[in-house]
């Protein structure tokens, strides 16, 4: 385990890289358990924190499913086999406590734009596209259809999902299913940008924050305002927001330790 997705730590950032190439960087089934793993090393390690996904070379971010290696192999396989095993990641990408960021370096199509989306923030190459083309063979991208609705209106999602058509970066950006598109040769200079700013936050404070919002985002208005007064509650409670409000008066940098 570990051939197929590395996992590289940099500074106060860990990069899961998906390290198959030469077959576009698609999904295998030992990969997914990877993920779920590295994703559980990451969030409890407190030298960690912001999580960027990408992938090895230049043929694609993610092909999706590796249809050649049965990974959508049926559920007779266990529990944890197939569609199944995929449905956990997503869930455990969205429960994920610590920012995460998605370097969209090449195609991003399939199951690619489920790991994409669940990312908090997305960086992508302005000269690649992104493409849901299960409906060619038979299929429906069904568990990222969760993410598409949540990130994207219903008929820009349709028409994803239902033509299976290369929507090109610049678009994405355009219908907000990706933060921003940048030139190819800018892509590491901005998702280096990026981490840097997420790393230098408090801990504490986006985790709690992270969590919040994934909670309200489906409740009533009077609810989710109610519930996002009580964790700001919390997180005025936390050292760290104590630190960067003297830090902010007395004109610092502030140290945040995560408590």
């Amino acid at each position: 385990m570990g051939e197929e997705l590395l996992y590289e730590s940099r500074g106060r950032s860990v990069f899961l890289i998906i390290n198959r190439d030469k077959r576009r960087n698609a999904i295998s089934q030992e990969m997914v358990l990877s993920f779920i793993d590295y994703l559980d090393r990451a969030d409890q390690d407190q030298d960690v924190r912001a999580v960027c996904i990408t992938g090895a070379g230049e043929s694609a971010f993610c092909s999706g499913a590796d249809l050649t290696a049965g990974t959508l192999a049926g559920p007779e396989e266990g529990a944890l086999s197939g569609p199944r095993a995929f449905a956990e990641l997503l869930k455990r990408l969205a429960r994920f406590g610590k920012p995460l960021v998605a370097r969209v370096n090449g195609p991003c199509l399939a199951g690619g734009i489920g790991l994409m989306l669940s990312c908090d923030i997305v960086i992508a190459r302005n000269d690649t596209f992104f493409r849901t083309p299960e409906v060619n063979v038979g299929l429906f991208p069904m568990m990222i259809g969760a993410l598409l609705y949540r990130n994207v209106g219903r008929k820009k999602a349709m028409d994803m999902v239902l033509t299976g058509r290369k929507v090109w970066a610049p678009e994405a950006e355009a219908m907000g299913l990706i933060t921003r598109a940048v030139d190819p040769a800018s892509l590491d200079q901005e998702v280096e940008k990026t981490l840097d700013l997420l790393t230098s936050k408090s801990p504490i404070g986006t985790r709690i924050g992270k969590d919040a919002f994934r909670a309200m985002s489906d409740m009533p208005f009077d609810e989710a305002v109610d519930h996002l007064c009580e964790a700001l509650i919390r997180v005025l409670s936390t050292e760290d927001a104590a630190e960067g409000m003297a830090a902010f008066i007395q004109k610092r940098t502030p140290m945040f330790k995560g408590k």
